[in-house]
């Protein structure tokens, strides 16, 4: 029976599976990649198997996991070669970002989001994890890393790319940029990822590099010797193109996204909305105390008073905090935000004072309304990043 669907995300992501003859074990990859992503992925995702043309119960796996999960789906080839695959889905994605990994899972799915998260932010245009950065960490044989480190060399050395790691199985890309790349790369097959980001460098864009934790799969049957015979013709036909001068592909311009930081969307209004009343509040008893003492005590005393409501209120209700625990070390640190309004509405007051003598009880409450709108972002600020930030109670409960 096929799950429920998980509510609407905003932006989306597409992660093609290329397989052949992988009936053992793409039941089990595609649930773990499926359980994985719908339990800590915060953008919309979906899966796509990508049989190449295999022999077995392949494809009647794959179909059957797009029955059985929400966001599973397989498309049927009939014709082998990895590059061919990711070619058909990309091409026609309509995702904001496109990735692949392969089916064996062999690198650590704590990467998938720092390696598409410079995409979606627009800072990237594409991203590949990399075995060979000193933040790494790989189990494999010695035969696999020496010829996965003189590939790497060789393209560096000859083709002057400024990658680290062509062949890690486990790479994502802006979807316009990819789309604009794939009528330009010929290879279908294992070359398919070095040419398109070849191309990637030869036309400016940015590839991010995550480094991966990564365990060799033994059961590989990838044919290291003739994959190794195309590459090096690809990397020929490659460099050919590049001295001939082949014309420049039209790609689309790295577009920076404004977002706001995480959860502030959420908090702005609730914290806006406290401010107001807690203004109205403080302008209310401001003017009620100004009858009976001097201007700045009695904005003092309405400062005072509001600030320690206002704590409560975006302790509760801005940013999530219940219970007593850490309750008074919250209105202290608080505190420390009052005082900086203190600060600046005491000093415009005074400063009033000194341009405007005998000023006008409206006049002396519009400066403190002018002051305290400087005050309240100061003290979103203190409160977001130091008085109620998440980091501090997580390392407080080590």
């Amino acid at each position: 029976m096929k799950q429920m669907t998980a509510p609407a995300r905003t932006r989306l992501v597409e992660i093609v599976v290329p397989v052949y003859n992988e009936q053992r074990v793409l039941a089990e990859s595609v649930r773990r990649l499926h359980a994985y992503l719908t339990a800590t992925f915060p953008y919309g995702f979906r899966i796509t198997i990508a049989d190449n043309a295999s022999t077995d119960a392949t494809w009647r796996v794959a179909t059957g996991l797009g029955r059985e999960l929400s966001h599973v789906h397989a498309v049927h080839l009939d014709v082998k070669g990895r590059g061919r695959a990711l070619r058909r889905v990309w091409s026609a994605s309509d995702a904001d970002v496109v990735a692949y990994m392969d089916v064996d899972l062999s690198t650590d799915l704590d990467a998938f989001l720092p390696l598409v998260a410079p995409l979606l932010s627009g800072h990237s245009d594409l991203a590949i994890g990399t075995r060979l950065s000193r933040g790494s960490n790989v189990v494999r044989g010695p035969k696999r890393e020496f010829i996965s480190r003189t590939y790497n060399l060789l393209l560096r050395s000859a083709m002057g790319a400024r990658f680290s790691d062509a062949q890690c199985g486990f790479k994502a890309a802006r979807t316009e940029i990819v789309q604009a790349l794939l009528p330009a790369v010929e290879d279908e097959e294992w070359f398919f990822d070095t040419e398109l980001l070849l191309l990637a460098e030869r036309h400016g864009l940015r590839i991010h590099e995550v480094p991966v934790d990564w365990v060799d799969d033994p059961d590989s049957r990838v044919d290291i010797v003739r994959t190794a015979k195309d590459d090096l013709r690809g990397m020929a036909r490659v460099a050919r193109k590049t001295l001939s001068g082949a014309a420049r592909i039209p790609v689309p311009p790295r577009v920076q996204r404004a977002q706001l930081p995480s959860g502030m969307a959420r908090q702005l209004p609730s914290f806006a909305v406290i401010g107001v009343l807690c203004t109205l509040a403080h302008l209310g008893l401001f003017v009620l105390l100004r009858s009976v003492m001097p201007a700045v005590a009695a904005n003092a005393v309405a400062l005072l008073v509001t600030a320690v409501a206002n704590t409560a209120a975006n302790r509760r209700f801005t940013f999530g905090v219940t219970g007593r625990t850490g309750a008074l070390r919250h209105q202290l640190e608080g505190g420390m935000a009052f005082l900086v309004g203190l600060l600046l509405s005491t000093g415009g007051l005074t400063l009033l004072g000194y341009l405007m003598p005998g000023a006008s009880a409206t006049v002396q409450a519009a400066a403190v309304i002018a002051a305290n709108a400087l005050a309240t972002l100061v003290r979103f600020l203190l409160m977001r990043t130091w008085v109620f930030n998440p980091r501090r109670a997580k390392g407080a409960g080590r």
